[in-house]
């Protein structure tokens, strides 16, 4: 939203969902000890830590594999390298099953005595109902009843998962987060058939809003939708009840569905540290600073000035944005990886020092 629309009013609404001036990450992480990925966001983002993904640990570690061990009645094994839905449990869904224990374990002993936000991540439906197959081969995007058993089947999975997280933190204020990078491609009919010689139909963005919006009240708790994708449906999102959306700021041209969706209500979780660095000295520098430090002014450089962009004064941005990596971190080296975790939090108390300075 330009300022020859008219620069936007602060919006009023209910308390975010996070603390001021937070940093997070989107999720994965590179490695496969889940006790060490586990400490290292609790000591790096004390004020949004979140229970990481370990996808080099194998299948069911990564998002669709994960996010189809939460389903319920709905069980699906690998073939072919393809998550696909099979008539009864088997060896992937007790292998997935065995990944989430361990995981929800260790975090409950980290996590003792532990009171503030904590995020959890999963795919949205229309990510996994491009990405999952059906036992005859093909998306089960083609198939609409299919599409439907699927978004029940998560959204009851998605419910339980954060009941069971609360159990075990009770201290805990559960925020999720929904991961849809195949949402715009879904919306514009680019998801290709099995022979990949041609795409499935396009979904109706009012029947992805409704899919999406049940999964989200289902969850019970505020919900971020992230995308890495270009073509974010922003103003879908926010009709569909997210708090917030995920962006890479690398990817954003369209600034208006985005300002509208801000001047409403909504938040920002500002992928503004790129996630592709492999090495701490790959890590951006600027001259005499310190790598993270050089990324974290980076980081903040860029919200800023889209803020600026959007037209909302600089003092409203520590509630409204959360700064957060591009995407996951999973292709990073442990090093690197926590060197952009680092400046992620710098580059969010950078801002919330300029703010307060406003």
């Amino acid at each position: 939203m330009s300022q020859a629309d008219g620069a936007p009013t602060s919006p009023e609404g209910s308390a975010p969902a996070w603390p001021e001036g937070s940093a997070t990450g989107v999720g994965s992480l590179p490695g496969t000890d889940i006790a060490e990925a586990v400490r290292t966001v609790l000591g790096e983002l004390p004020d949004l830590p979140y229970l990481p993904e370990l996808p080099a640990r194998g299948p069911g570690a990564e998002i669709i594999g994960r996010t189809a061990g939460l389903l319920v009645e709905l069980p699906v094994e690998l073939y072919a390298a393809r998550w696909r839905t099979t008539a009864r449990p088997g060896r992937d869904a007790r292998r997935t099953a065995d990944l989430w224990e361990r995981d929800l374990d260790t975090l409950t002993d980290l996590t003792d005595g532990y009171a503030g936000t904590l995020k959890l991540q999963a795919a949205g439906p229309w990510t996994m109902a491009a990405a999952v197959e059906l036992p005859v081969g093909g998306a089960l995007l083609r198939d609409p009843g299919a599409v439907r058993d699927l978004t029940a089947s998560l959204a009851e999975g998605l419910a339980r998962h954060v009941a069971e997280v609360r159990r075990r933190v009770p201290g805990a204020d559960l925020l999720l987060q929904l991961d849809e990078p195949g949402l715009p491609a879904v919306l514009a009919g680019r998801i290709a058939t099995e022979s990949g010689f041609g795409t499935l139909r396009a979904i109706e963005a009012t029947v992805a809003e409704e899919t999406l919006g049940t999964v989200i009240a289902a969850a019970g708790v505020p919900v971020v939708v992230h995308s890495c994708a270009p073509d974010v449906p922003v103003a879908l999102l926010r009709s569909a009840g997210a708090v917030a959306v995920g962006l890479d700021l690398a990817l954003l041209t369209d600034l208006d569905p985005l300002g509208e969706a801000i001047d409403a209500g909504m938040g920002l979780f500002a992928g503004a540290v790129p996630s592709t660095a492999t090495r701490p000295d790959a890590v951006e520098r600027l001259p005499g600073t310190a790598p993270t430090s050089s990324a974290a002014a980076r980081a903040a450089t860029r919200v800023r000035e889209l803020w600026g962009k959007l037209g909302f004064p600089l003092a409203d941005l520590p509630t409204r944005v959360v700064v957060t990596p591009a995407c996951g971190l999973a292709g990073a080296s442990p090093e690197a990886a926590r060197a952009l975790i680092t400046a992620t939090r710098e580059a969010a108390r950078r801002l919330l020092d300029e703010a307060y300075g406003a």
